[in-house]
Parts: C-alpha cells; sequence; structure tokens
C-alpha cells in the first residue's frame, strides 16, 4: 500500500461507511475492510485495477466516478475518500459537491503543483517536471486540473467545506516540513485532508 494511504486510513477512522472514489487496485478498501471493520465500497475506471479490486476481495463498481457520484444516494456513507485522483478528474468542483452530498466527512488526497522542486524544474530547465510523485510527460499525463494546496484549500472554503486536518507529505508519505500556510505550499509534495461540511 502506498505510504500516504496509511494517513487516509487513519483519518478515515474505524467502523465507518466509506465510499473510495478512484480506489485503483483496492489496497486501501481492502486494508479499512479488514483492519479497520468498515464497511465499503470502491469506484474504478480502469480495467486491470478493477479487477486487482475483485481478486482481493473488495466491493467495487466499474465506471466514471463522477457518473457513480451522480447516481448515489445522498447520505449513504459516513465517509467519502479521493485519493490523488482530483487532479484527473473534469469537474473536480462538482466532485467534491457530490461528494459532500454522500458522505458528510470528505478525505482528499492530491499532489502540490507548487512544491518547490517542480518549480525549480520549470523555472531552470523550462520543461514540465517528471518526478516520483508525477512519473508522467506532459503529453501522456492524466492530471488535467493542475492546483497547489493553496488553490484546493480556496476551493475548499468556495464550497463550504472546513478544513478539520491537514498532513502536508513528501512522495514518500513522511511529512514534510513547515506548518505554515506558505511554507507547506512549497515543501509538501503531496497533502491530504480531512474535510467536513
Amino acid at each position: 500500500m502506498r505510504p500516504d494511504l496509511d494517513i487516509v486510513a487513519g483519518l478515515v477512522g474505524s467502523g465507518v461507511r466509506v465510499l473510495d472514489l478512484g480506489c485503483g487496485d483496492g489496497a486501501l478498501l481492502e486494508a479499512l475492510i479488514e483492519q479497520h471493520g468498515c464497511d465499503g465500497l470502491g469506484v474504478e475506471r480502469d480495467l486491470d485495477d478493477f479487477h486487482a479490486c475483485i481478486s482481493r476481495g473488495v466491493p467495487v463498481t466499474h465506471g466514471d466516478l463522477e457518473a457513480e457520484l451522480a447516481d448515489t444516494e445522498s447520505g449513504s456513507f459516513d465517509c467519502a475518500v479521493l485519493s490523488l485522483t482530483l487532479q484527473a478528474v473534469r469537474h473536480p468542483d462538482r466532485v467534491l459537491t457530490e461528494m459532500k452530498r454522500v458522505a458528510p466527512r470528505l478525505i482528499v488526497s492530491l499532489p502540490n503543483f507548487a512544491y518547490w522542486r517542480l518549480r525549480a524544474e520549470l523555472f531552470f530547465r523550462g520543461r514540465m517536471p517528471v518526478t516520483l510523485s508525477l512519473p508522467y510527460q506532459w503529453y501522456d499525463t492524466p492530471n488535467i486540473h493542475l492546483c497547489t494546496l493553496r488553490d484546493f484549500e480556496a476551493m475548499a472554503q468556495d464550497l463550504g467545506l472546513a478544513i478539520d486536518s491537514l498532513v502536508p507529505l513528501r512522495a514518500n508519505g513522511r511529512r514534510a516540513p513547515g506548518n505554515a500556510r506558505l511554507a507547506r505550499n512549497l515543501l509538501a509534495e503531496r497533502a491530504v485532508y480531512a474535510l467536513s461540511a
């Protein structure tokens, strides 16, 4: 399991009904069900990852998470998770709005496109960065909405979401230094947010 998913699992908690959007191979959802006593459902678009979920015995639906969210009944879950997926959806604001409709608590992790090494790569090399956290070339990336932590926090505020906690991270899943808003925007490669309406 990716190192940051331990933090996500800790923020989800135990014994809750959880919706894991863009659940990948199902590792997080499997851990939540087996180790935290959660009742969960995953949504995954990629067919290989969907089959990996099935192999793990994880309840999953195959489809586009934006369409699946629209068909999900309000208040169906206690917590909705979107892990390193927000930047790849067509309408991030609508996804967050739908997530808060189906669950009162949201856990969102995302890459930080304001990380200082990304800025330096762009400044000094004049090319879009390729890193451990963002391993794609500009022409084959699934990331269609590039945002910084400050951008995300502003959108959350606009959508009426309270930030209950924030964990700034390095690519290896360890905490990034700096608690001040500017420092974490420069020093965190990614972050995990716990949000509520």
